[in-house]
């Protein structure tokens, strides 16, 4: 498989680390590529010209991060990160996985908007997204992931990620002292200790 990739991009490491903990890693060829510059590569696997992008070893390209996840769990016989569906277990880590690309949609819309002038409508955007931020994280402080087993805990883990990596200038720790512990215990293990963000 090939995997249009940016070793900066939160939504590359969750499908890396879904890789890891499905033991797929080695299967995956990554392929360096900025989406910002649109190079065809890249659009002839991705229309909208967004990584991650998968091909398949059968030559299906697959797009967005949650659906190249989903398509990795049909993968290798090692217990699935997306529980059965229809059971309470699948609704907790759907419901994870969403608040958690939540962050990173917020988080990363305020960073491609730091290089340009900050009018009052980008302050205001900016405000706005950093509230949603705030507002996931006291929603994961009441209900911390249970150890790194599905999608959910893969994609929060991703998303404090993120946050130290590009906002440490804005700790969440101190305020949210229970998923602090979490990400500390789960940040040793293999999916994420072997794919945190550099650039």
């Amino acid at each position: 498989m090939k995997l249009h990739h940016s070793p900066a991009s939160p939504y590359v490491r969750k499908v890396m680390a879904s890789a890891i903990a499905r033991g797929l890693d080695g299967r995956i060829e990554p392929v360096a590529t900025n989406p910002h510059v649109s190079p065809a590569e890249l659009l002839a696997d991705n229309p909208l010209s967004k990584v991650p992008a998968l091909v398949a070893d059968d030559g299906t390209a697959i797009y967005d991060s949650p659906v190249i996840c989903e398509y990795l769990d049909t993968l290798g016989d090692t217990p699935a990160l997306f529980p059965p569906t229809g059971t309470p277990a699948r609704l907790r880590a759907q419901i994870l996985h969403a608040t958690a690309d939540g962050i990173l949609d917020a988080a990363v819309a305020r960073r491609l908007a730091m290089p340009h002038p900050q009018d009052d409508g980008r302050r205001a955007f900016d405000a706005r997204q950093k509230a949603a931020v705030e507002r996931a994280l006291d929603v994961l402080e009441a209900a911390p992931p249970e150890g790194l087993a599905d999608i959910g805990a893969i994609a929060v883990g991703c998303a404090l990620g993120y946050l130290d990596f590009r906002f440490p200038h804005e700790p969440w720790r101190d305020a949210h002292p229970r998923l602090a512990a979490w990400f500390a215990e789960v940040s040793k293990l293999p999916p994420l200790a072997r794919t945190v963000p550099v650039g």
